[in-house]
């Protein structure tokens, strides 16, 4: 791990927390991904894009905090429960990564639907491609059907130790299934069932609120100061 590349981005204004600059560090985009070298990179807060797998590194902020579910410990909420009932119609297949024109018009949807005020509105197939494609052997889509029409797509990553949730779009009009949340309960389903004890989430910021979410899934982990610890309210 010490003799691998790292190349740092210039500063620029923060995605997430206003009046912020932030910095990213990236793996030498040379470098082979592998599932070993993808889940190592994993266990020390690195998190992949696309072909990128890549750190925050800011010189004035420390927000973005790793973070993983224990999975082998989770017990779904009363809520969870009733998400994860209400959704038992979906069927799910586990694919690797495709750019149908199903999936890239259920993507397109998504995007028109939910974040027309982002980087990635509007979508486009060059996009998406980029994203969500590319050769990374650890990729797998998560493909959810009701009734045989594709409504959800959870884009992971299959590491060693769990499951990493890279990105997630479902079909706009199934908005009150929370299909988000159903994804990853699913995903801490199959790290359970083949005995993995994590699910990673990427990275949480206490002042941005798309990302409370993640804080629904306990007992987690978060990764400060070289080492994970549970969780004491972030």
């Amino acid at each position: 791990m010490s003799d691998i590349r790292l190349f740092q981005i210039p500063e620029h204004e923060c995605s997430y927390l206003t009046d912020q600059l932030a910095s990213t560090v990236f793996v030498d985009p040379e470098l082979p991904i592998s599932q070993a070298l993808l889940s190592d990179l994993s266990r020390i807060g690195f998190r992949r894009s696309g072909e990128h797998v890549y750190r925050p590194h800011c010189p004035s902020c420390s927000a973005c905090i790793p973070i993983r579910i224990i999975a082998s410990q989770f017990t779904p909420s009363r809520s969870q429960a009733r998400t994860r009932s209400n959704n038992q119609d979906l069927s799910m297949e586990i694919l690797q990564p495709l750019g149908t024109d199903e999936i890239y018009a259920l993507y397109a949807r998504y995007i028109s639907a939910r974040h027309q005020d982002g980087d990635m509105y509007p979508p486009s197939r060059e996009q998406f491609d980029s994203f969500l494609l590319g050769e990374v052997p650890t990729q797998r889509f998560l493909a959810f059907r009701l009734r045989h029409k594709l409504v959800a797509i959870m884009v992971a990553d299959e590491l060693d130790d769990g499951w990493s949730a890279v990105y997630s779009f479902f079909e706009p009009d199934l908005a009150a299934r929370s299909l988000g949340t159903f994804m990853i309960l699913r995903l801490i389903e199959l790290s359970q069932q083949r005995t993995l004890p994590y699910v990673y989430l990427g990275y949480y910021i206490k002042d941005c609120g798309k990302m409370n979410y993640k804080l629904n899934f306990s007992p987690c982990q978060q990764y400060r100061d070289k080492k994970w610890a549970v969780s004491q309210g972030l």
